[in-house]
């Protein structure tokens, strides 16, 4: 069955696999001991962090080993906010930050510190105006993630970073997509990774200080890992997940360019196999595995059930496939279609032969599910009024844009056709779909109940 979501997990590396036998059977002693079993530890200890230092572009005194990437990030945006209190309160992060990022974020809110978020474009990306124009003389970090993990757009690290460090203010990048395919560029100050996302074991997160970073560990006192990981280190998962790190570094130049190919074929075949799709994210500047589209008139959640029906694990941003019913930030912050999302990510090592099948199923699944919701096209008719007014509430997506898209054709041209809508995702499908189809926004205004979004037909 093609596994097609590595951006939330690779599978464990060859090389991590033989490294976690070994290990469990030399680095299970307590490393910080001076006896011979607690020597050995230590010496794999001190391996497995020259290697990831290697790997990072740091030196091995300024990383340390946590339980997660996701500990990293909330560890380093704590301690550099803590170490730098004196000059301020003030937290900027980018509008598609992973939510680790972002809930340390509304956290430091909580306790009384401003946070800024910088917008980002269609594609996705930041600009270092835009971190220049967010930094005040009171902002004690700013954060930036090397990637995008949704929809692969690779941020301009190095600039945002000369920018920071032009106001003196510290990087915090967010390298888990990444890492695997090079080290981050630019003159960052702390880095947060997580091995999993390499094909490392999950359960090992990377967390680096560059030496002159002002930095507060947070919670009781721990001797270990610097003070900034308390606990006992699992040193079998991170002498795999350096090994691991290593290994797919030197094999990140060939497949990066073989799994490109595979990338750009989807990205060209999708839009031809497909009627009303967009293909979100930078086309250029973006991971070389990574593709996400986005599909007009179908449920996000029952197309990824058709395709695991079909054999093929895929992931997804729509607000169909989550418990909240609303968008993914990532594609909110965008502004691009949400309905319909589908994120392939490619493992090392995906033939060919795998993303040609899921090109051969994939317009069979849309169809599908299209069906299913009642979607066809509309019969020609003849206006019936300058302006409708559609009462969609209670209905989800992407019932309220197939309403909005059967009525169209019975305003004239230049006619509105105004959706009434309570689903939060209407915010942000219908502007897409007008784009799509060739309409004008008009905009949206509240109601008693819902809001109203209107439509000015063009063609």
């Amino acid at each position: 069955m093609p596994y097609f979501d590595t951006a939330s997990a690779a599978p464990l590396h060859p090389v991590a696999r033989q490294a976690l036998q070994a290990s469990l059977d030399e680095g299970w002693a307590d490393p910080a001991r001076l006896y011979r079993e607690g020597r050995r530890a230590r010496l794999l200890l001190d391996a497995a962090r020259e290697a990831a230092a290697e790997a990072v572009g740091c030196r091995a005194d300024e990383l340390v080993f946590t339980p997660s990437g996701t500990h990293a990030v909330h560890s380093g945006i704590a301690g550099v906010l803590a170490g730098r209190r004196r000059v301020g309160d003030h937290l900027v992060v980018s509008a598609v930050e992973h939510s680790s990022v972002l809930h340390s974020a509304a956290a430091h809110e909580a306790r009384g510190g401003s946070v800024s978020e910088v917008p980002v474009d269609r594609s996705g990306a930041v600009s270092a105006a835009g971190y220049a124009d967010a930094l005040t003389p009171t902002t004690a970090l700013a954060c930036l993630q090397s990637a995008n993990h949704e929809v692969g757009t690779v941020q301009p690290v190095a600039e945002v970073a000369e920018v920071c460090g032009a106001a003196g203010v510290p990087l915090l990048v967010d390298a888990a997509q990444s890492l695997a395919w090079g080290p981050v560029e630019g003159a960052w100050s702390v880095l947060a990774a997580s091995a999993h996302k390499w094909g490392g074991p999950p359960g090992v997160g990377l967390l680096a200080v560059r030496k002159g970073v002002r930095f507060s560990p947070q919670g009781p006192a721990d001797e270990r890992e610097s003070g900034r990981s308390p606990g006992f280190v699992n040193l079998p998962a991170i002498v795999a997940a350096a090994a691991s790190l290593r290994a797919v570094r030197a094999e990140a130049d060939a497949e990066a360019a073989r799994l490109r190919v595979l990338v750009d074929r989807i990205r060209r075949r999708v839009v031809r196999l497909v009627p009303d799709v967009e293909v979100v994210g930078d086309a250029d500047r973006r991971l070389p595995h990574l593709v996400t589209f986005s599909c007009l008139y179908v449920d996000g959640e029952a197309l990824l059930h058709e395709l695991d029906r079909a054999g093929f694990s895929v992931s997804s941003g729509s607000s169909c496939t989550s418990s909240t019913l609303t968008p993914s930030h990532v594609l909110r912050a965008m502004g691009v279609l949400s309905e319909g999302n589908v994120r392939v990510s490619l493992p090392p090592g995906t033939p060919a032969e795998e993303v040609n099948a899921f090109l051969e199923v994939l317009p069979g699944a849309v169809a599908g599910v299209r069906e299913r919701l009642g979607v066809s096209e509309p019969p020609a008719v003849a206006p019936v009024a300058e302006s409708l007014e559609l009462d969609a509430l209670g209905l989800r997506c992407p019932q309220p844009v197939i309403e909005l898209a059967r009525a169209i054709g019975r305003v004239p041209v230049g006619g509105t056709v105004t959706v009434l809508s309570d689903d939060e995702v209407a915010r942000l499908d219908i502007p897409a779909w007008c784009a799509m189809r060739g309409h004008e926004y008009v905009g949206e205004s509240p109601r008693p109940a819902g809001t109203a979004y209107t439509v000015r037909r063009l063609s």
